[in-house]
């Protein structure tokens, strides 16, 4: 555990304000994430030099929000399964519920037969707000046992997220950092304050990472300013500094972000290996590929390599039906093998981390890769000649020379594009974005300016991020950015991202009149 003085005095956080969830408004938020200390480190039962090699799987869990309530309110996706369960797949909507609850029952099982085993979740906050809306709070107190106690803490990483699983390389770059805020702000109001602490990785929706210059230097900036230590990327996604695929992908790589005016940025970055992504999970591949593995040096250090992969955690027949027999097999057979600790473990990805760390690694250590395409641009530009204009000429000349260049990012899914042929819904996303700045910004800026306001009887105003108008703007800001409006093609979907955009629109236009 990582639980201080400092958190303990901390105010118990509210998970809904006036039935929205808690997105924004604490500044104690920052000061917890960006705490410093070891995670899993001080509570480990793995020894790095006992181990040949490892493997982390993570589980991903999303349903967006939706104006499809009885009355045209939001709603979460899961809720409109349950109670349409006629159309579509929906009749597995019961089978979800289990999906998001039941690896807080594996956990304990598993740890009370003597293994070892270890998860990552990743839960978007429409997810988790749309459990408390529907009334399912007993999937999100299952959560808790595994979440806050301290006999299962080291067992367990959760990942951060953007909060309304927004693919970033098309998310308006402004937006990006109050993705990521609004999801720890949620986070911490569900789970508490060292709970929060305790997350440093990030999984971004879709495995979608930036390859524009810019917009990755952005996402990156937000993410070392919102205190995470790594991210997950898409094998595919980064390449070598002279444009190649990347070699040691069970190793932690530095991935390197320069933007256009020359400035530089990196972040640790662990890599998913590509493959039918939710079927690999299931059938626990990454512990199979794990034993044909052996140790690597880092460095001057010798380390066992990694293999981390992800997958939708509801999502197929796999997952529901095949995943839970195979989670555990795989853990009673390294019990049986080494106690779980020693030969072939499983890890979580900061633990991972923390222990190469202890053993010596340092990030410098680690290859250093770019986003995919990067290299080309930087083959034209030398770094200490970059400009906005001549990076500028440069993607637009590349585009015109070669048509399968692009900046509009790599994930999982990329034979599906998030932009094209989607302008019905991006234009709007564009403009709603837009005006939220030019709404809220002064505000927040003349707020800034004038510190704490007293009114006569020497009470204060509440800051406008704590402001009911602020909060509901910004949530139909985020919302309209959820990446399945850009996946279902026209029709029903690209019409809930419209409504939500003609709501949002009002309430600016309303509730910032002046």
């Amino acid at each position: 555990m990582i639980f201080t003085p400092q958190l303990a005095s901390l105010p118990l956080l509210p998970e809904l304000i006036e039935e929205l969830p808690n997105i924004s408004g604490w500044e104690e938020v920052l000061s917890v994430v960006q705490q410093h200390k070891p995670v899993f480190l001080p509570t480990t039962n793995i020894r790095l030099e006992d181990v040949t090699a490892a493997f982390a799987i993570a589980l991903h869990m999303h349903q967006p929000t939706i104006p499809a309530g009885s009355g045209g309110e939001l709603i979460n996706n899961l809720q409109y399964m349950f109670e349409h369960p006629h159309e579509g797949d929906n009749h597995n909507a019961g089978a979800f519920a289990n999906c998001y609850s039941r690896m807080a029952d594996f956990i304990p099982e598993l740890v009370s037969q003597g293994c070892n085993p270890r998860i990552m979740l990743d839960y978007s906050g429409n997810l988790l707000w749309g459990l408390r809306q529907m009334g399912r709070g007993d999937i999100l107190e299952n959560l808790k046992r595994i979440t806050c106690d301290p006999t299962y803490q080291p067992y367990v990483e959760w990942l951060g997220t953007m909060w309304s699983h927004t693919v970033v390389p098309s998310t308006p770059i402004p937006d990006i950092k109050l993705h990521i805020q609004a999801w720890q702000h949620h986070f911490a109001a569900i789970f508490g304050w060292d709970a929060l602490a305790r997350v440093k990785g990030f999984s971004p929706p879709e495995m979608h990472l930036p390859n524009h210059p810019d917009t990755l230097f952005e996402f990156v900036k937000a993410l070392l300013e919102s205190g995470y230590r790594w991210l997950l990327v898409q094998e595919h996604s980064v390449e070598t500094l002279s444009g190649q695929a990347v070699q040691n992908k069970h190793l932690p790589h530095r991935l390197i972000a320069r933007n256009s005016q020359g400035k530089v940025l990196s972040i640790t970055v662990l890599i998913k290996t590509q493959g039918s992504d939710t079927k690999l999970v299931g059938q626990m591949q990454p512990y199979y590929e794990a034993k044909t593995l052996s140790r690597q040096n880092l460095g001057q250090v010798s380390v066992p390599p990694l293999v981390t992969q992800i997958g939708d955690g509801e999502n197929g027949g796999v997952m529901m039906n095949e995943f839970p027999s195979a989670f555990k097999q795989a853990w009673h057979e390294m019990a049986q093998a080494g106690g779980g600790k020693s030969g072939i473990v499983g890890l979580t990805g900061t633990e991972y981390l923390e222990l190469l760390e202890a053993a010596g690694c340092t990030p410098e250590d680690y290859p250093i890769c770019q986003a995919v395409g990067q290299y080309q641009i930087w083959q034209q530009v030398a770094p200490e000649n970059c400009e906005p204009e001549l990076i500028a000429n440069v993607i637009d000349s590349l585009q015109q020379v070669n048509p399968n260049f692009h900046m509009d990012g790599a994930s999982w899914t990329n034979h599906i594009s998030w932009v094209k042929g989607y302008e019905n819904v991006l234009t709007p996303m564009n403009q709603l974005s837009a005006l939220f700045h030019q709404k809220i910004d002064p505000l927040l800026l003349a707020e800034s300016d004038l510190g704490d306001v007293s009114l006569s009887d020497n009470s204060t105003v509440d800051s406008l991020t704590k402001q009911y108008r602020y909060r509901q703007a910004l949530l139909y800001n985020l919302l309209l950015q959820t990446s399945c409006f850009r996946y279902w093609g026209q029709g029903a979907w690209t019409d809930y991202a419209n409504e939500i955009f003609r709501r949002g629109e009002a309430i600016l236009q309303q509730s910032f009149s002046v």
